[in-house]
């Protein structure tokens, strides 16, 4: 029986993939970014024969094609956060890029996928639609995320989400982030308990 294939989507020098690889003890199948330079820097962080690089735009990527009908076992995204981070302040953000995690939906549509793992910014969950002059509308907070969460559960996902801090788990930071876990294979989510917290 073929290993089950493991995605990392938006992949950049190669951090979330070797957290995977550290965490499955597998090594990354598939991994996905348009930028030339994130791309070899992955290739050479993980220079593995069995990972497929592929530089290009995340939505030009089909999922059906390049798992070539086979199953995934994890399906990792980390979209592109700072047009959601409240680090923005009040300047215009770009829809496009706010856009990026739709490209879940389109993995969760086409591909076999046991469970999908989503990183970003904890402000990630405010999205919504824009005003004219593209800035988060404050009357509808949060629309499109619930409109998002709720096809993953149409195709057939658990959903559950919570924001972190790294230094609860050891990290020297005390960055918080919002995680998303949505898996289809039956299985119980199962979150990390803190390993770090004063208290303990």
């Amino acid at each position: 029986m073929q290993e089950l294939l493991i995605v990392d989507n938006f992949a950049g020098g190669g951090g979330a993939s070797t957290g995977i690889e550290m965490g499955l003890g597998r090594k990354v199948s598939i991994a996905v970014n348009h930028d030339p330079e994130a791309i070899a820097m992955h290739k050479m962080n993980h220079p593995e024969p069995g990972t497929k690089h592929f530089c290009e735009d995340v939505f030009d990527v089909d999922p059906k094609e390049v798992t070539k009908g086979r199953r995934v076992g994890l399906a990792w995204f980390s979209p592109d956060c700072k047009h959601f981070s409240k680090a923005k302040g009040g300047k215009p953000v770009s829809k496009n890029i706010r856009g990026l995690a739709w490209v879940v939906i389109r993995w969760a549509a086409k591909a076999d996928i046991d469970v999908i793992i989503l990183e970003n910014v904890k402000e990630f969950q405010s999205w919504g639609p824009l005003t004219k002059d593209n800035l988060p509308d404050k009357k509808r907070k949060g629309e499109t995320f619930k409109l998002w969460v709720s096809h993953l559960r149409d195709l057939g996902y658990e959903v559950e989400h919570r924001v972190l801090k790294a230094c609860d788990f050891g990290a020297p930071t005390i960055r918080e982030r919002f995680f998303l876990i949505a898996p289809k294979d039956g299985k119980p989510i199962v979150w990390p308990k803190p390993t770090h917290r004063k208290g303990l």
